[in-house]
């Protein structure tokens, strides 16, 4: 079994920037694909981002590209999204996830494992 835990959400102004963690525990993530994914209110879960277990193959929704990084570092377990010019559309629970498989998918059902999420909220 694979425990994640999200952290770095929070209220930010419109513009403004956040870096969200997501740590592993009970088995090391360094073959795993991992992802973020979001759903805001109302709303059905979205793809965010995802990367490889080698930072080689990474894929964002058309969205966030150019304001959203996603990375990981293996030795600590834990993957990473920083979040800059961020806008009041971005606002939703962010999801932490890890797909067993190597290859990488923007299909949330394709993922084995979920964090609980961490709220961010952007204001205008």
């Amino acid at each position: 079994q694979v425990q994640l835990v999200e952290s770095g959400g929070g209220l930010v102004q419109a513009g403004g920037s956040l870096r969200l963690s997501c740590a592993a525990s009970g088995r090391t993530l360094s073959r795993y694909v991992m992802g973020w994914f979001r759903q805001a209110p109302g709303k059905e879960r979205e793809f965010v981002a995802a990367i490889n277990w080698t930072g080689g193959s990474i894929r964002y929704v058309d969205s966030v590209k150019g304001r959203f990084t996603i990375s990981r570092d293996n030795a600590k377990n834990t993957v990473y999204m920083q979040m800059n010019s961020l806008k009041p559309e971005d606002t939703a629970v962010y999801y932490c996830a890890a797909r067993t498989a190597s290859i990488v998918t923007r299909r949330a059902d394709e993922y084995d494992y979920w964090g609980q999420g961490t709220q961010v909220t952007v204001s205008s």
